[in-house]
């Protein structure tokens, strides 16, 4: 029980005391187990685990179809969905009467553990993972960075400290330099480690940063593995000269960031990696998109029929620009992000984008740092930390924003929010669907309750919200997730160990057809040529 209450508190208002005590509870000490962070056969008390359970009487959605049906779940499985199921006295039971019944949300986009440059996000795989419990999201996936340059290396380090989740989650790989030995891991990571994904950066120049050269090698290893090129568009050699030029004018406050990385920089580097894939004839994701150049980029190539992905978050969908030229630095450093928040209107145009299908699901760049983190850059901005949160939010915000607005179904939140993930990174049906057979990751969402976000409600670590004092309709009031019972009446009932790592096969959906198009290519070329040589 200690375990469960630790949780209704926030994370900076515990003692060293309280700590201690939360250890022992969760890490018994015993000769014959070992302390691995697992909770013991039946997940314990603290996880709240139950074999059977049943949630009767809610509106069930996915992303083509919704109707009135009970929800029945046995170890952690989704047995049946229908009307009316009768069970016994040894399950318990949900009553979602004027609710909906969704499937657990999928952020596609996330950064636990990482350090980025100049310091280590503040949430670690279990804070991070707790938060999004309380938001309704049951699965993540988590971008893994090498370790100079090692793809193994990196994957080790970050499935070591993912040990402690409490919710289900996979990988995408960052690929940061080119060799012989990358290309080999490359292999590795998709045929032994369930990782269908890489990231390539655009920008930050002199860290992260690959070239064109190294994109187009990427792009054609990714293909070969059916695996997806996903990028961080942003022109980094035109953000490096942009931001030379605003220090030489004086301006070192944050606002700086946002005016040296303008969103034609992101239109262009967006273009461009939407031609090279084109070039090389392979899907692409394009993260975090920011702007209406970026979103027009991917409109024009989806209408001339290329397969590109766009991922807004949802920062980009409910802010704009207002926040990072706040005379208070603390407000204004905690809007810092890459690419930056816009200015007002493209948050409206992305959610026109969202709701049309131009862009295909929402993720959240969860990438938290605290206020003492970002005032490394009080006088340079070039050495905030990069990033905002959203691992908690982006449910509610996207309900509020997207269908309380009327833009979008509960269907459509559904797909966007969770399916089209599932669907991406090929763990579908097993993810993102209330069916049979599907792994009991279950929401109950109010429509017609209120929430009001803040950093002294909030369940991560961070002691600032971007989205400090958001209000809409839409609540998630329970998150089950593998048949757990971890968010409900307001407390979070989770316990480090618990979650489970997610392989994800190569050759998704996105693949289906590349190779007759291959075909096609080559026997249009109508080359080489047979010419005869020219007598003297």
């Amino acid at each position: 029980m200690m375990a469960e209450l630790r949780f209704t508190l926030p994370w900076r208002k515990l003692n060293l005391f309280s700590v201690l005590v939360f250890l022992i509870v969760i890490f018994p000490i015993s000769e014959s187990e070992e302390v691995s962070g697992f909770c013991s056969a039946g997940f314990g008390e603290g996880c709240s685990y139950s074999t059977k359970l049943l949630i009767k009487g809610g509106t069930v959605v996915n992303a083509h179809h919704q109707e009135i049906a009970d929800v029945y779940v046995e170890d952690g499985i989704i047995v049946s969905v229908q009307p009316n199921i009768n069970v016994g006295d040894d399950v318990k039971v949900i009553d979602a009467t004027g609710k909906y019944v969704m499937p657990g949300g999928i952020d596609p986009h996330t950064h636990l553990e990482t350090e980025f440059i100049v310091s280590e996000t503040v949430d670690d795989f279990f804070s991070g993972q707790a938060g999004a419990v309380a938001g309704g999201t049951t699965t993540i996936i988590n971008f893994a960075l090498p370790i100079n340059g090692s793809l193994t290396a990196g994957f080790e380090d970050f499935a070591a400290k993912a040990k402690k989740s409490c919710i289900d989650y996979g990988f995408h790989m960052a690929i940061t330099k080119w060799d012989k030995e990358v290309a080999k891991e490359m292999e590795i990571m998709v045929k032994e480690k369930g990782i269908n994904s890489f990231k390539f950066f655009l920008a930050y120049k002199g860290a992260l940063m690959i070239n064109d050269e190294l994109l187009l090698r990427g792009m054609k290893k990714c293909k070969s593995l059916g695996a997806l090129p996903m990028v961080h568009a942003e022109n980094g050699d035109a953000i490096a000269e942009a931001q030379q030029t605003m220090i030489d004018l004086g301006i070192t406050g944050p606002e700086g960031h946002a005016l040296s990385r303008p969103a034609v920089l992101e239109g262009e580097a967006t273009a461009r990696a939407i031609r090279l894939a084109a070039f090389v004839n392979t899907p692409l994701y394009v993260v975090h998109v920011m702007s209406i150049d970026a979103m027009e980029e991917i409109a024009k190539a989806r209408q001339a029929g290329q397969r590109v992905i766009g991922e807004p978050i949802a920062a980009g969908l409910v802010l704009d620009e207002s926040g990072i030229f706040d005379p208070d630095f603390t407000i204004a450093a905690k809007n810092l992000m890459s690419p930056p928040i816009r200015k007002a209107g493209h948050d409206k145009a992305l959610q026109h984008a969202l709701s049309t299908g131009v862009l295909q699901l929402v993720g959240t760049d969860h990438c938290s740092f605290n206020s003492t983190q970002k005032a490394l850059g009080i006088d340079d901005f070039r050495q905030v930390p990069n990033g905002v949160n959203g691992i908690e939010e982006r449910m509610p915000l996207v309900w509020n924003t997207m269908v309380e607005s009327g833009l979008i179904t509960p269907s459509d939140y559904v797909r966007i929010t969770s399916t089209e993930c599932a669907r991406i990174f090929n763990i579908y049906p097993r993810k993102g669907a209330i069916l049979a057979g599907s792994d009991a990751d279950i929401i109950v969402l109010n429509p017609n309750a209120s929430f009001k976000i803040s950093a002294a409600t909030h369940h991560t670590k961070s002691d600032t919200n971007v989205f400090e004092g958001q209000k809409g309709k839409g609540k998630v009031e329970v998150t089950i997730a593998g048949g757990r019972v971890l968010w409900e009446g307001g407390e979070l009932k989770v316990a480090p160990g618990t979650g489970r790592y997610i392989e994800m096969p190569p050759f998704s959906y996105l693949f289906n057809g590349i190779d007759k198009a291959d075909a096609a290519y080559l026997s249009s070329l109508n080359a080489p040529v047979q010419r005869f040589k020219a007598t003297a």
